[in-house]
């Protein structure tokens, strides 16, 4: 199993919707993550002293072939609605790496 941590901006004027999107995902968006190996998914939100606001998303993956597991995600139908939806409300940050939205992050800590 490998930890993932990401992050990308949020806008202002889409904060209550977002939260109502994820507040209702839809059943096949996320039987796909499932199937795409993704276990203990969570988003959370915050405003920083900048006052721009900010998405943290962490996840455990269990499958073995990451990669693979993303694209097949990235292929579903379901799935390409859903981000269709959510992506209006996201701002990618500047300097993420070519081809992300969400920008990875470094984990430097973990304990259990």
């Amino acid at each position: 199993m490998k930890r993932y941590g990401m992050v990308i901006g949020l806008k202002a004027d889409r904060i209550e919707e977002y939260k109502r999107l994820h507040a209702a995902v839809w059943p096949d968006v996320l039987k796909t993550i499932a199937a795409c190996n993704i276990r203990n998914y969570s988003i959370y939100l915050r405003r920083l002293p900048d006052g721009n606001h900010y998405l943290f998303s962490y996840f455990e993956y269990t499958g073995t072939d990451f990669d693979a597991d993303m694209a097949r995600m990235a292929a579903d139908p379901t799935t390409q609605k859903w981000w269709k939806v959510c992506m209006p409300c996201q701002e990618p940050l500047p300097g993420r790496t070519e081809g992300e939205w969400w920008a990875g992050m470094e984990e430097v800590f973990h304990v259990d």
